[in-house]
């Protein structure tokens, strides 16, 4: 999911990492240090649209190695959230570095997310306008609910509960989608479809080129001295 940054501030404007306040941490996560960038796929392919598989195996190096790289793909590419079979792989997983309305940043990954049922009755939509990594350039807005619980597990295999509120809770919405084979695309109507790949066809050459500059910026500051752990503005 593109990224977007907006509302006023809580009292606790900690970072939440994996749902949790921490008082200190850098602009750029750790995984995406170690990580490596992986072609981001492209709305057309089919891995984008079958629902991906349940991660059975915690734990594993390559599983950790997998969240890295999304971690360090998703940051060149400037986006909010990334599914894995964004990256490919056919995986139920996502990761996220996103703000919420209030101006907190949420920071994480989840694997086998689910999404908590929204009673009817106080469900409040948002509709707010919503971009994705593998529909490059393509703005549009798309109606969904401002709350939401997602329940999972960490790379471990250890329970998590993640709240998303505002646009974090579009973050959440938008990439468990991604996870059912589903892109923000299928929630609008024929006419509105066909404006967001104009505009991605318009836009993407554009996108594409800032992301490999992106990555070539950050591989050349990827020496330890060049790191100060400084959080991102």
């Amino acid at each position: 999911m593109s990224v977007r940054h907006e509302g006023p501030g809580p009292v606790d404007r900690r970072v939440r990492v994996q749902g949790r306040p921490t008082d200190s941490y850098p602009g750029l996560p750790p995984e995406a240090e170690r990580g490596s960038v992986r072609r981001i796929t492209m709305v057309g392919e089919e891995v984008l649209s079958r629902p991906c598989r349940e991660v059975t195996e915690f734990g594993s190096p390559e599983l950790s190695a997998l969240i890295d790289d999304m971690f360090r793909t998703m940051h060149v590419a400037e986006g909010a959230g990334l599914a894995a079979n964004q990256v490919g792989v056919g995986l139920r997983l996502f990761v996220y570095d996103c703000p919420d309305d209030y101006g907190v940043r949420h920071v994480g990954h989840i694997v086998n997310p689910v999404l908590d049922r929204i009673d009817p009755g106080s469900r409040r939509l948002a509709d707010e306008h919503e971009g994705c990594l593998s529909v490059p350039g393509a703005v549009m807005p798309v109606p969904r609910p401002d709350h939401v619980v997602a329940r999972g597990f960490d790379m471990g295999g250890n329970p998590l509960v993640i709240e998303g509120q505002g646009y974090f809770a579009r973050c959440l919405q938008h990439e468990v989608d991604h996870l059912i084979g589903h892109l923000y695309l299928d929630r609008l109507s024929r006419r509105d479809r066909k404006d967001a790949l104009r505009q991605m066809e318009d836009r993407r050459e554009d996108v594409l080129a800032r992301r490999t500059l992106k990555a070539a910026d950050l591989d050349r500051s990827a020496s330890p001295h060049c790191h100060d752990g400084a959080e991102r503005q």
